[in-house]
């Protein structure tokens, strides 16, 4: 399988996984912004797993997480109706730490500037 048609099935999963979390699931845990960063789906397309940043305290992080994990049923069985392929994935919801990390080598960088 080419490449780019994996390239361009995650990023269809993405924008349909944004949506999803965004209109349909109704949690009175996901207080924090969600954002879906990144969606790697397997070769075989039996697993996708799910980058999410979340934004908000630790402890709304937390929650809004668990929650996302336990809707991964419904958001399996949309994109399953959303996206057409012949198997649609097992979603595996995961935090993203990037931009917690970008922020910090931003904060690293910036103090050696000032020092020097």
């Amino acid at each position: 399988m080419a490449k780019y048609r994996l390239g361009r099935i995650n990023e269809e999963m993405r924008k349909e996984i944004s949506d999803i979390i965004r209109n349909d699931i109704n949690d009175h845990r996901l207080t924090a912004m969600v954002s879906v960063t990144k969606v790697d789906v397997t070769n075989d397309f039996k697993y996708a797993k799910v980058f999410v940043s979340v934004f908000g305290s630790e402890e709304s992080q937390k929650e809004s997480l668990q929650a996302l994990k336990s809707a991964t049923g419904l958001i399996r069985r949309e994109v399953g109706h959303r996206v057409k392929l012949r198997i649609t994935p097992e979603i595996i919801i995961e935090l993203d730490e990037s931009i917690k990390q970008g922020m910090h080598i931003n904060s690293i960088l910036a103090d050696l500037k000032e020092k020097k």
